[in-house]
């Protein structure tokens, strides 16, 4: 049974590979979970995409086992030719305006609210 020093050690080599890796090819390799965290491309597009040549992909040891990678900046441009993607990314910042708007005008209805409790 590993202990977790032994955990962590393979989990620091592991993360130094990767960024032996970038600085190799000046270009960031990323996880699928990184890569869908920073695009918002699902992981199954991402699959599709590396599958059918798309974009470019490697497998490397990786702390549990083979892991695969995806170059970001190949996600990011790949991601852009989409039309249903940059659609869903535009409602999502959208979205984000009109919380960030409700969240105003809570702000200010809570000052109100305060105020008129002060009289």
């Amino acid at each position: 049974m590993e202990s977790p020093s032994d955990w962590e050690d393979r989990l620091a080599r592991w993360q130094n590979e990767l960024e032996l890796f970038e600085q190799l090819d000046e270009t960031p390799w990323v996880t699928l979970a990184k890569a869908e965290a920073e695009t918002g491309v699902s992981r199954s597009a991402l699959r599709s995409w590396y599958r059918n040549g798309e974009i470019r992909s490697r497998l490397v040891d990786g702390p549990n086992g083979p892991q695969r990678l995806v170059q970001l900046d190949a996600v990011i441009e790949r991601a852009a030719a989409s039309p249903r993607i940059q659609r869903r990314a535009e409602r999502e910042v959208s979205l984000e305006a009109q919380v960030a708007l409700l969240r105003h005008r809570v702000d200010q209805l809570e000052l109100r609210l305060a105020a008129l409790e002060r009289k």
